[in-house]
């Protein structure tokens, strides 16, 4: 089992390449000049992560007004993704991380316990980026139904 240590304010985000579920690449440098919430979720169609990315739905207006991108991330398959969104209207993308290396990279996976059970996953924890690329702002610690409109509070 892995132990959990995620990023920091103040220290640059790590590079990193993916794809979004339609396929659209992103990454570290593609994002540069951009500001960004890279939020990471255990997983589609749960209730926390649910309630979370419907929140950042209902408010993508506002942060669109703060030139915020949102993006989730989870292990997620590209079909999951694509139902997930598709279910709950989810108007920004959710980025591919199956191997988990972008969850490892920003130091949200590791050992986890539920229902009596001790795995490695990923912990629900966000990192707003400014446009140099450097972490604005780490969130370790994350209720899912309230962190939208507090990420919203910070900006």
């Amino acid at each position: 089992m892995s132990t959990v240590s995620p990023l920091c304010e103040g220290t640059e985000a790590p590079g990193f390449s993916t794809t979004d579920d339609q396929e659209v690449p992103f990454s570290r440098e593609s994002l540069l000049g951009k500001k960004y919430l890279l939020y990471f979720y255990p997983r589609d169609n749960t209730p926390g992560c649910t309630a979370e990315a419907c929140g950042f739905r209902d408010l993508l207006k506002d942060f669109e007004k703060k030139n915020t991108l949102i993006f989730g991330v989870s292990g997620d398959s590209v079909k999951s993704h694509q139902k997930f969104r598709k279910k709950f209207d989810l108007p920004f993308p959710l980025l591919m991380d199956e191997d988990h290396s972008l969850a490892k990279a920003f130091g949200v996976w590791g050992e986890k316990k539920f229902m009596g059970r001790t795995f490695d996953g990923i912990h629900r924890m966000s990192f707003l980026v400014d446009e140099a690329g450097k972490i604005e702002k780490a969130y370790h610690k994350v209720k899912a139904k309230d962190h939208p409109a507090q990420v919203l509070l910070d900006l």
